[in-house]
């Protein structure tokens, strides 16, 4: 037998509080939306942004401002100075907006003005990177995309699999092909036409009744949604490295979703004729829950664990991985399987009530 953490009759209703988890999760989202909006968009990287990076090292503690005079002369635009890392690494990170200059023309001046400012700070340039305007638009167009794709797959392949209606799935890519290929020719902006076709998926699952794709998607475009209006409100900058823990939060949550809707399938075999699909639904909910807690518990350790000494590098990345795993978690519990309840009565007639429904009270 398998470690269980919750008992086996366990039979707690979260479907009562489904209406308290979409406001939750309503409120969580449009706060981090304002914030996005009232700060004129994410702050983007330099992946994103264009412009250059630069990683230093010092033997002591420096002073951010004192370091961010010293630069002065080489004429960087819009530069930031803050600190990287542990305190105690003495690791400070200097990032500036694009310009047309040389790559080894920045390091050179850059290592002259340090070198010049504190020559006994035992300076060491650790790390330069550059991207042009350009490179970072399209590396942003192409992050989207790949965020979309990643949901429309997922539509696709749930829809395959738990209602075997593979011809409505193609239905659904031929439509989104069709209406991609007419925002292109509009020269529509790709960030609008990523959430336009966001929205469309879900109108589209709805309409040809995909319920259980409608249920992963809404749930993996709410765990999108949250992380990053929570990193907006956290002041952290989005690059390349946030979208793919984005991507993986995607797969995760899918993952985590595909183990109850699983069991929902099956208990609808065994159990459909005697019991509301409202009940089976909660049943299977409490019936995965040892194994999702175990699930994310274990994951949450590991992330932890790289958040906390994994270093700078990857400290964004750890966070957005930790954020993503607890909405994650929560929305494959309280959103997936409550849309199913609320947009998914086609899967068993409304009207067909079962015995125990029909005994006076």
């Amino acid at each position: 037998m398998g470690l269980e953490i919750v008992k086996p009759d366990t039979n707690f209703d979260f479907l009562k509080f489904r209406k308290f988890g979409y406001i939750l999760s309503a409120t969580v989202i449009c706060i981090g939306l304002a914030s996005i909006i009232m700060k004129g968009g994410l702050q983007y990287g330099v992946d994103f942004a264009g412009g250059l990076t630069i990683q230093m090292k010092f033997t002591k503690s420096m002073d951010v401002a004192q370091i961010k005079e010293a630069l002065k002369p080489v004429g960087l635009q819009g530069l930031v100075v803050q600190r990287f890392g542990q305190e105690a690494d003495n690791e400070y990170l200097a990032r500036a907006s694009g310009q047309e200059i040389s790559q080894e023309g920045v390091r050179a001046e850059f290592q002259k003005a340090i070198t010049a400012a504190f020559p006994d700070s035992g300076f060491e340039l650790q790390r330069l990177e550059m991207v042009g305007p350009k490179v970072g638009a399209d590396l942003r167009s192409k992050a989207l995309e790949a965020i979309f794709y990643a949901v429309l797959l997922i539509a696709i392949y749930i829809s395959g699999r738990f209602e075997q209606r593979w011809m409505a799935a193609g239905l659904m890519a031929a439509a989104l092909a069709f209406i991609v290929y007419i925002l292109h020719m509009l020269e529509v902006p790709t960030g609008f036409v990523i959430v336009a076709l966001m929205g469309v998926t879900m109108i589209l699952c709805w309409f040809l009744k995909l319920k259980f794709a409608l249920g992963a998607v809404v749930a993996d475009v709410h765990d999108v949604v949250m992380t990053i209006g929570i990193f907006s409100l956290l002041d952290k900058e989005f690059d390349l490295t946030i979208v793919a823990a984005l991507l993986t939060i995607l797969g995760y949550s899918l993952n985590d979703t595909i183990i109850v809707f699983d069991r929902i399938r099956e208990n609808l075999k065994e159990h459909g004729k005697n019991k509301t699909f409202k009940e089976v639904i909660n049943a299977s909910i409490n019936q995965t829950l040892s194994r999702t807690i175990l699930t994310s518990g274990t994951t949450l350790l590991v992330i932890l664990c790289l958040f906390l000494f994994g270093g700078g590098v990857i400290h964004d990345f750890a966070l957005a991985m930790l954020i993503g795993i607890v909405v994650g978690t929560y929305s494959s519990i309280f959103v997936a399987s409550p849309v199913l309840v609320d947009l998914g009565s086609g899967l068993t007639p409304r009207e067909k009530k079962t015995a125990v429904e029909e005994q006076p009270a």
